[in-house]
């Protein structure tokens, strides 16, 4: 394979149109850009997650997620192309049964709080929430693989757990969710 980014610009986008992979062009705002450029966004969000101290098993987790939406989002940029299959859902099912069974049963909601890798695995969790809300927009309009909107899915369940497992390799506790009374 040769070169693929010999030139960094090229002055295509300067009239606020992209061009996806299959060679046609989009407007940069468009629902699939923004499905694309949040897919992107939550991939940095786990590899911020990955510059703090994590265990190996979720060093290894997480550095395959992040060549699926790798993979996600080239199917995105394909229309029609189909790259995202069930079985890497049922991978993260298995992670997450897996993770989970260590972990204190939730009686509270938590407080998206603690360390640095908790905390960047946090917000790597609202971002995947975002992605999927983006790819559901999109899928109104353009019928995507189901695979994606499962994946994403199932993707926030395991870093919502990951989380937890990072709070308390951090040392750190839950910080646990208390409903106060307004006062007056």
């Amino acid at each position: 394979m040769g070169n693929r980014l010999s030139k960094i610009y090229t002055r295509t986008g300067d009239d606020g149109t992209t061009g996806l992979a299959d060679g046609s062009r989009t407007e940069k705002d468009s629902l699939r850009m923004e499905a694309i450029g949040t897919v992107d966004e939550l991939n940095s969000a786990i590899g911020m997650t990955l510059s703090h101290d994590t265990p190996n098993e979720i060093t290894l987790c997480l550095t395959r997620v992040q060549h699926d939406l790798f993979d996600l989002g080239g199917e995105l940029a394909i229309p029609s192309y189909v790259t995202i299959k069930t079985e890497l859902t049922q991978a993260l099912e298995n992670q997450l049964d897996k993770l989970n069974n260590n972990l204190p049963y939730l009686k509270e909601f938590i407080l998206p709080a603690g360390g640095k890798s908790t905390s960047c695995c946090h917000l790597a969790r609202c971002i995947c929430r975002r992605a999927e809300r983006r790819c559901v927009s999109l899928n109104r309009e353009e019928t995507l693989n189901p695979a994606i909107l499962t994946y994403l899915n199932r993707l926030s369940d395991l870093l919502f757990v990951i989380s937890r497992v990072l709070a308390r390799h951090e040392g750190g506790e839950e910080v646990l969710w208390k409903r106060e009374k307004l006062q007056d």
